[in-house]
C-alpha cells in the first residue's frame, strides 16, 4: 500500500473541511489491523492566515468529521484489504514527520528518526535538525552530523520540549544550588 498516495488522496477529501492529511501510519496485525491518519488545519502556515485560525489546532470535532468522510471513501474505494481500525488525529506535541517539507518546518527542533538501513551502524537517531536541502537531512546529535536522504527515513518524531511547554522546570544558571 503506498501511505504516500493515500494521504494525498484524503487530503483531497479534507480540503472542504477546511483540513488536510499530513500523513498516513498503517500498522499491520493478523488480529486487527491500524491506519492512523494525521491532520492539520489547512492553510495554517499560510502567510495571510487570520490570526484566529493560526491559534486554533485539530479538535475533537475536526477529527470526528475527518472520521466520518474519510470512513465513507474507504469503504467506496477498499484500497486496503481486511480488517482495520481507522484512527484520526491531530498529531499532537511529538507531531510525526513524514514529507521532506514537513522536515524543513521543523529545522531547529530536536527529533527522533528511525531509518530503514543503519547508518554508521545506526538505525535510531536523535538530535537537532539543523538542515534539510533537496531532500537531504541533516541531524546533530551525539557530538557528530548525521546526514541522510529523506527516503530513508522509515519514521520520524519531533521531540518535545517540555521546559520550553511549561511541562518541566526552567534550568537554574550555572547548574545544581
Amino acid at each position: 500500500m503506498d501511505t504516500q498516495a493515500l494521504a494525498q488522496r484524503f487530503s483531497e477529501v479534507l480540503a472542504d473541511l477546511g483540513l488536510e492529511c499530513l500523513g498516513v501510519e498503517f500498522t499491520p496485525s493478523h488480529g486487527q489491523s491500524t491506519l492512523r491518519v494525521y491532520l492539520e488545519l489547512l492553510d495554517k502556515d499560510a502567510p495571510d492566515a487570520s490570526v484566529d485560525a493560526e491559534r486554533r489546532e485539530v479538535g475533537i470535532e475536526d477529527c470526528e468529521k475527518a472520521s466520518r468522510e474519510l470512513s465513507a471513501l474507504l469503504d467506496v474505494e477498499d484500497p486496503i484489504p481486511g480488517h482495520y481500525v481507522l484512527e484520526v488525529s491531530s498529531p499532537g506535541i511529538d507531531r510525526p514527520l513524514f514529507t521532506a517539507a514537513q522536515f524543513e518546518k521543523a529545522t531547529g527542533q530536536e527529533v527522533k528518526v528511525l531509518l530503514k538501513a543503519p547508518l554508521e551502524g545506526r538505525r535510531r537517531l536523535r538530535g537537532k535538525l539543523t538542515s534539510v536541502r533537496e531532500g537531504q537531512i541533516a541531524l546533530e546529535g551525539e557530538g557528530r552530523t548525521f546526514e541522510f536522504g529523506h527516503s530513508l527515513v522509515e519514521s520520524a518524531r519531533v521531540v518535545p520540549d517540555w521546559v520550553a511547554l511549561g511541562y518541566a522546570p526552567q534550568p537554574k544558571p550555572g547548574g545544581k544550588k
